[in-house]
């Protein structure tokens, strides 16, 4: 990327107040939309194609993302739910609000709501309630030009917040376990790192991008400490089409994603075989729309995974969303 201010070459630096902003017409939005469900189909993507990159000083962004996750039943399951079981499906809506306050850093707050899912042949469960606020920062510590591209890296921290719903309960009106709630009663942290290389073999379209974060996790909701959380997300992208304004462009490319979950501890006592391991394999695409104005979607499959006894693995995870860059004026 050659301007240091633009957030991505996707989003283009947006010139445009935040009252343009929400003055979209529907049919611009309707048409977003549209490209959004008609583009070829990851774990859950942000909302830029390049994860290292702060926003411009004094810039803002407004997301919207999806996420779909189904996960498999351990096997002999039977009776009454398991005190780890996991969402046999789950939906995700994240609202993510970004603000450049400061040269290579940004500011952002997360707010999810969260519709949990658990079937088994015995039983099912299903809740929706205001998922757990995240505030994070974000410090690019590391930027260099060349001809070749521009290389780019950064660190997040902060803190998720207990603000999510924890009182879900089954058809019979019983509690459902913290592992089902729509938020976790625990104030934890989040801590990661990006990478973003540009022009990858010489080829000034390709990139690479590395996202790996940790979430720690305390005691939550009815003496549960959920285990940590250990992701790490690779893609490898190729810019199949920019305009000569770099108003439009789309990016195309795989992704392979590892995932750590240790083991619950509930009152004290670690629920062994309930973490594991997972390898996600997928692919995502992006695709400018309009300046300053991108759609995603992406779609991961389970590859490989550990067999702990309580282990309910990922099957599938599909993610979209809208993101519209903008500068605030203060």
């Amino acid at each position: 990327m050659s301007d240091p201010h633009v957030l991505c070459p996707a989003c283009g630096l947006l010139e445009t107040t935040v009252k343009s902003v929400l003055g979209l017409d529907r049919i611009s939005i309707l048409m977003t939309f549209v490209v959004a469900l008609l583009v070829a189909q990851a774990r859950a993507q942000g909302p830029a194609p390049e994860t290292a990159p702060p926003l411009f000083p004094g810039g803002g962004l407004v997301s919207y993302n999806s996420i779909f996750t189904t996960r498999a039943l351990t096997q002999g399951l039977s009776g009454n739910i398991p005190l780890t079981a996991r969402p046999t499906f789950a939906h995700e809506g994240d609202f993510n609000f970004t603000w450049g306050f400061h040269h290579d850093f940004d500011l952002t707050i997360l707010v999810p709501i969260v519709t949990n899912e658990f079937e088994m042949s015995s039983v099912s469960a299903s809740g929706t309630g205001l998922g757990d606020v995240m505030l994070l920062v974000k410090y690019r510590f590391y930027r260099r030009d060349s001809a070749r591209g521009t290389t780019q890296a950064s660190f997040t921290i902060g803190p998720k917040l207990p603000t999510g719903r924890t009182s879900l309960l089954d058809a019979k009106d019983n509690l459902l376990p913290a592992s089902l709630q729509a938020g976790s009663g625990s104030t934890d942290l989040f801590v990661g790192a990006n990478w973003t290389y540009t022009g990858l073999f010489s080829l000034r379209r390709l990139v690479a991008d590395e996202d790996i974060h940790a979430l720690l996790r305390s005691k939550g909701a009815q003496k549960t400490r959920l285990g940590s959380d250990i992701e790490s997300r690779f893609w490898l992208s190729y810019r199949l089409y920019e305009s000569k304004n770099v108003a439009r462009e789309w990016f195309i490319g795989p992704v392979l994603t590892w995932m750590h979950s240790q083991d619950d501890r509930i009152a004290g006592i670690t629920q062994s075989g309930s973490g594991g391991d997972l390898l996600l394999a997928g692919i995502t695409t992006y695709v400018g729309v309009r300046p300053g104005m991108h759609v995603w979607l992406g779609v991961d499959w389970d590859v490989a995974h550990s067999a702990g006894a309580q282990f309910m693995p990922v099957r599938r995870n599909v993610s979209f969303g809208i993101t519209q860059q903008f500068r605030i004026h203060l």
